[in-house]
């Protein structure tokens, strides 16, 4: 390791800070995102979730529709409640497909929370939109994937629209403005250790 002086490090930073300022001189631009959070690790959720934190913060309307989650309670739902004016919480999933083990069923709960979520990016009301485990919809073919790429090119210039889950399919990926692929490195889970309240749900 270098050592460096007080004022050998304050050079350091200034250069650091004017290339920096150079750089985000360069960004003008705003508008509404297509987020995209996929990936085998875990996170995908709970990191769109903070986004929905950060929009309730700055005053903004969230939407959140869940596909897979609804048949059991969680601690968001239970927190996103208390702010009914600025988030619209709706857990409209009987739990994962191997759960309910009826195709057709999960197929028509599909386009049902479909129908919200589009009903959301349509609505003005909405600054934001989060279609939780809307990839492993997409994976099953419960739901059409041009279909999903038609409602979010066409949604309205500053909405924001957040898509979680597993798989998600080269076309969407491919349409997003930000894409994260959360990847496992280490989970208890395989340590046996249970889904436990505040860490998974």
């Amino acid at each position: 390791m270098i050592e460096r002086t007080p004022e050998q490090h304050s050079e350091k930073m200034k250069k650091k800070q004017a290339a920096h300022d150079k750089i985000m001189a360069t960004k003008t631009q705003e508008k509404g995102l297509l987020i995209v959070h996929t990936g085998k690790g875990k996170g995908k959720t709970t990191a769109a979730l903070g986004m929905v934190v950060r929009a309730i913060g700055h005053g903004r309307k969230v939407g959140v529709v869940q596909f897979v989650k609804g048949a059991m309670t969680t601690g968001e739902k239970t927190v996103f409640d208390a702010f009914p004016d600025n988030v619209e919480f709706k857990p409209m999933g009987e739990g994962f497909t191997w759960n309910t083990q009826d195709r057709s069923r999960d197929i028509a709960l599909a386009r049902e929370a479909w129908d919200e979520v589009k009903r959301m990016i349509a609505d003005p009301a909405y600054d934001m939109v989060l279609a939780d485990e809307l990839n492993i919809v997409l994976r099953y073919d419960y739901l059409p994937v041009e279909e999903v790429l038609e409602a979010v090119t066409a949604r309205s210039a500053m909405k924001h629209v957040l898509i979680t889950g597993r798989n998600a399919p080269d076309a969407l990926i491919e349409a997003a403005d930000l894409v994260t692929e959360m990847t496992l490195v280490k989970h208890p889970f395989r340590s046996g250790v249970k889904a436990q309240p505040g860490i998974e749900f």
